[in-house]
C-alpha cells in the first residue's frame, strides 16, 4: 500500500475504508472485517457516526497486528472544549477498545476549537494519539488555527471529488504542510457520477470502473481517500487501483468536471452551522 508521510513523520496509507452511515452494529463489524481482509489498513470512523464500538469489535477480531492498522476517529461539536475533549477522547478509545489512536480529528470547525486543540496536543504529547488534525476547515479557519495555536494540523479531511476538486485548497494546504484527505470521494453518487461519460471513457481506456478512475485520480494527486462500501466485491474493486496510471491529459480532462462548490452543504451557512452545533449525540 502506498503511504504518505504526515508533517510529524508518521506514515499513513493513501487509501482507506470509511464507515459513515453504516449504523447497524452487526453490519458495520462485518464490513470492517471484510475491508481488513481485503487489505485495507486505514479505517476511518467518528463519534458522530455512532459505530465506534462495532469498528472496535472488528479490529479486535481481525487478527492483524495493531501496529499495522491506522485508526481514525473524530471529535463531535458538543464535546468541544478542553475538558470535554479529554472525556470524549477516552470514550472513543474505550468504544474502539484501543490503547492509542493513529489519528484524531476535530470534526467540524465550530465551538471551542482552541480548547479542544490544546487538549489534543496534550494527548498527542502523551503518546495517546500519533497524529492530530481537523475536518471541514476552510483555509481561513485553518490559518487561524495554525497561527494562533502554534501547532499545525497533520490532516484536513474535506469534501473532495470530481465535482468539487479542492485544487486551490490543496495548494494552500501543501504550502502549510497539511495533508489533504477526501471524504465523499464518489460524491455519494450525486450528479449520476457512476454514469459520467468522461469518467466512463477514461475507465474504458484502462479497463477500470468509474470508481477506480476516481480513486486513482485522487491518489495520483496525493489525496488520501476513504471510500465506503458494504459489498465485498466493491471493496476489492476500490482497493485495486495501483496497477494503472492516468495520463496527464486524462487528469486534465477530469479537471473540467470541477464545479468548485459543495454538493452537500455550505459550512459557512448560518442555518447549517446552527444545525450541526445543536446536534447532540449524548442524549
Amino acid at each position: 500500500m502506498q503511504k504518505v508521510k504526515l508533517n510529524n513523520g508518521v506514515e499513513m496509507p493513501i487509501l482507506g475504508f470509511g464507515v459513515f452511515q453504516i449504523t447497524d452494529e452487526t453490519e458495520c463489524e462485518k464490513v470492517v472485517l471484510e475491508a481488513i481482509e481485503t487489505g485495507y489498513r486505514l479505517i476511518d470512523t467518528a463519534a458522530s457516526y455512532q459505530n465506534e464500538k462495532a469498528v472496535g469489535n472488528a479490529i479486535k477480531k481481525c487478527g492483524v497486528p495493531r501496529n499495522e492498522l491506522f485508526i481514525t476517529t473524530k471529535l463531535w461539536v458538543e464535546d468541544m472544549g478542553y475538558e470535554k475533549t479529554k472525556i470524549a477522547f477516552q470514550k472513543s478509545l474505550d468504544k474502539l477498545q484501543l490503547e492509542y489512536l493513529d489519528l484524531y480529528l476535530i470534526h467540524q470547525p465550530y465551538g471551542d476549537i482552541f480548547g479542544s486543540w490544546k487538549a489534543m496536543q496534550e494527548l498527542y504529547a502523551e503518546g495517546k494519539i500519533r497524529a492530530i488534525g481537523v475536518a471541514n476547515f476552510h483555509p481561513d479557519r485553518m490559518i487561524d488555527l495554525i497561527i494562533n495555536s502554534g501547532f499545525t494540523p497533520a490532516i484536513n479531511q474535506i469534501e473532495t471529488h470530481p465535482f468539487h476538486q479542492q485544487i486551490e485548497n490543496q495548494e494552500f494546504l501543501d504550502v502549510n504542510k497539511v495533508q489533504i484527505e477526501s471524504w465523499g470521494p464518489f460524491a455519494e453518487g450525486k450528479n449520476d457520477i457512476f454514469n459520467n461519460e468522461i469518467l466512463m471513457n477514461i475507465g474504458k481506456n484502462h479497463n477500470k470502473s468509474v470508481a477506480q478512475v476516481i480513486l486513482r485520480w485522487l491518489t495520483q494527486r496525493g489525496v488520501i481517500a476513504i471510500p465506503k462500501s458494504a459489498r465485498k466485491e466493491r471493496m476489492e474493486e476500490n482497493f485495486n487501483i495501483f496497477d494503472f496510471e492516468l495520463s496527464e491529459n486524462e487528469m486534465k480532462t477530469i479537471q473540467t468536471l470541477d464545479n468548485k462548490s459543495s454538493l452537500f452543504f455550505d459550512h459557512r451557512d448560518p442555518n447549517m452551522v446552527k444545525w450541526i452545533s445543536e446536534r447532540k449525540l449524548n442524549n
